[in-house]
């Protein structure tokens, strides 16, 4: 491989004299429709709007404020999304999906990736661009996919609301999620059908949701321990403008571990009970890990729980329950080392920072692991302080997404979001060493430069190869991609001149472009990843998901159908029973054929591959002949009740006139 030399710096920097914030409201042009904010969680998922200058978190159709983010594919050919696929788990465990916000933008020899492999009842398998994907009824599908199938149900949820298609949306990511991982997440929004208008950092979106109506000058550290991912950010608030001074964590730690800890504590003890180990037993495993997450959020409000799982398994003996009483003090020695995993990231984010903890003003609690009061004692005694328990753990992040998207939409004018890259950008040079171009905590929107020569005499081109990371070694970062700059003229090593540019973006996204400054001639290189979904790939998975959503929107005009034909047939037969004297003995049992052909053909739908169509004609002819019926019935009685009010009338006025009479 031909890699460049290292020559004199550039004076790049000072040619780039557009300041941040001019870069910023360059790219911040107005857009026009709702812009919604959503928080695509390892565990859960929320989405909330602006309306007017207030932000409003959005009920799914269960009426909950979050939706778990898991997805299930049935032996029916049914994708399930949410609570309904989280309720069949027990019953399908290999083909229900979670926590694939763990895999996005991850190689399949990731050590993370083989090491969730352990954990999850589904397959985690190889694509064939070396990324991790995942196996469901025997299909492959991208973690971004599985994304975009959740982000689809935010999107829905949105629009259920607004009574609008909605196109616009802000996402929130870990903060210290690389650029494969942003763009993979980018690509979720684009197979769910939305425009992403900026991926923003969780712990930064959470601190505009707390500052929105603060005006105060305040140094904050966000601490945000989700379900998969830890992120700590020390961010500046002065007059609207949000400045994220440094960032740090661990984007493989969060409630999902401890959830893991706890079930293979849980397998632990009941083979100390019964003798059986359920390890292999994917049904029974589900079942303990749903009562571990359940036993893991009761225990942040009581000192013990009961875990009663009846008929758990079944050995030559009969049948095996488990019983066992969990308390808070063992969940707390249980995952005591995950908990200080997140010490350090904070000791790192305040020296980045430049700031002592007791300079830092408000600690603000974000993810539902912060509601452990372990958690809380932890950040008490890193801080210094009380945390701040002002925001909703679990509702801040799309809170501040849909800030961010208003002040997009230029619904909001007096915020400014400053934020930084988490990771050092640079390319490998000669020897394999890691040059850095960017540094990690660099506020973006940035560009840097930097200018290289050829290592070889005669060299015609040079392959630059971009790394993400803080070692000094290139082969020690995360390779993002390689590109080959071609056509230089051939000259002595070290005399030709290649200016190599770096962008991130506002998203904090790469992009590469090469200048070779003997001919004067600029290139813009776009990375082309090992891994990643292709143009066409993300184009597939977008005509999928439409075809899915087309299905969907089918199977369920089916389904309201077949409740609007159960609703006629119920109230017929009682406006049957209420004017029975009334209608004509004939047409009486006409209708009740007619209850009885329907009832019967609604119990004989195929509700996956039936269409409204097989219904709908039948149903509304029965019920313009009923109702043409009944109206006739009404009709009758009310003329009866007429004229039994005037023959009675006029038998009052002769006894009136008889009783004059005899005075």
């Amino acid at each position: 491989m031909i890699r460049l030399g290292r020559n004199i710096v550039s004076p790049f920097s000072k040619i780039a004299s557009q300041s941040r914030l001019q870069i910023r409201n360059k790219s911040d042009e107005k857009v026009r429709g709702h812009v919604i904010g959503i928080d695509l969680g390892t565990t859960n998922s929320c989405v909330a709007v602006m309306e007017g200058k207030t932000p409003r978190v959005l009920e799914n159709s269960e009426g909950l404020r979050t939706t778990p983010s898991v997805v299930a594919f049935t032996k029916e050919g049914e994708r399930l999304v949410g609570t309904p696929a989280k309720r069949q788990a027990v019953t399908n465990p290999e083909n229900t999906v979670y926590a694939t916000k763990r895999l996005i933008g991850r190689r399949f020899d990731d050590p993370e990736v083989k090491k969730e492999a352990q954990h999850v009842p589904f397959k985690i398998v190889k694509a064939s661009n070396g990324d991790a994907w995942v196996e469901a009824m025997g299909k492959m599908y991208s973690p971004s996919q599985i994304g975009a199938f959740v982000l689809t149900k935010m999107k829905e949820t949105a629009e259920s609301y607004l009574n609008t298609p909605v196109k616009n949306a802000v996402i929130t990511v870990p903060a210290y999620f690389n650029d494969s991982q942003r763009q993979a997440t980018k690509d979720a929004g684009q197979i769910a059908g939305l425009n992403v208008l900026r991926v923003i950092n969780e712990p930064t979106a959470a601190a505009l949701a707390y500052g929105l109506d603060n005006k105060k000058d305040l140094i904050v550290a966000v601490y945000d321990l989700g379900g998969g991912t830890f992120d700590i950010s020390i961010l500046e608030m002065q007059a609207g403008v949000f400045e994220v001074r440094s960032t740090n964590g661990d984007t493989f730690l969060g409630g999902e571990d401890f959830d893991n800890a706890i079930l293979k504590h849980l397998v632990g003890e009941f083979k100390k009970q019964t003798g059986c180990d359920v390890a292999k037993d994917p049904q029974a495993m589900q079942r303990l890990r749903e009562a571990a997450e359940k036993a893991k959020c009761e225990l942040s409000s009581s000192l013990q729980t009961d875990i009663n799982l009846p008929y758990l398994t079944v050995d030559s003996t009969g049948p095996k329950h488990m019983n066992y009483k969990l308390s808070r003090s063992q969940l707390e020695s249980i995952v005591s080392s995950y908990i200080k995993r997140t010490v350090e990231p904070c000791m790192k984010a305040m020296k980045d920072a430049k700031v002592k903890a007791n300079e830092i003003n408000e600690v603000l609690l974000v993810g539902g692991m912060t509601r452990m009061p372990k958690v809380q004692q932890t950040v008490q005694e890193v801080f210094g302080k009380q945390p701040s328990k002002s925001v909703n753990p679990d509702e801040a992040v799309a809170i501040g997404a849909a800030i961010q998207g208003a002040v997009l939409a230029g619904n909001v004018s007096d915020v400014l979001l400053l934020d930084v890259t988490p990771l050092s950008l640079g390319i490998e040079t000669l020897g394999g060493v890691f040059t850095k171009l960017i540094t990690r905590n660099t506020t973006i929107p940035t560009r840097k430069g930097q200018v290289f020569s050829t290592a070889a005499d005669g060299q015609t081109q040079v392959q630059i190869s971009v790394h993400q990371g803080e070692r000094e070694m290139a082969k020690d970062n995360k390779l993002l991609g390689q590109f080959t700059l071609m056509g230089i003229m051939p000259a002595p090593r070290g005399v030709p001149k290649i200016e190599v540019t770096f962008d991130i973006d506002a998203n904090g996204i790469v992009h590469v472009s090469a200048k070779d400054q003997a001919t004067g001639k600029e290139q813009q290189i776009a990375i082309q990843s090992s891994g990643g979904l292709s143009k066409d790939d993300i184009e597939n998975m977008v005509k999928e998901s439409e075809k899915y959503a087309e299905k969907d929107k089918k199977r369920r005009e089916l389904i309201e159908e077949i409740n609007k034909g159960e609703a006629i047939l119920h109230d017929t037969e009682s406006k049957m029973e209420e004017f029975k004297d009334q209608l004509p003995k004939e047409e009486y049992e006409k209708l009740k054929e007619g209850i009885v052909k329907i009832r019967e053909k609604l119990g004989a739908i195929d509700r996956e591959n039936d269409t409204i169509e097989t219904i709908k004609p039948m149903i509304d002819d029965f019920q313009k002949d009923s109702l043409k019926l009944f109206e006739m019935a009404y009709k009758k009685m009310q003329s009866a009740r007429e004229s039994g009010s005037s023959s009675s009338s006029s038998s009052e006025q002769s006894e009136e006139k008889k009783d004059e009479g005899k005075q």
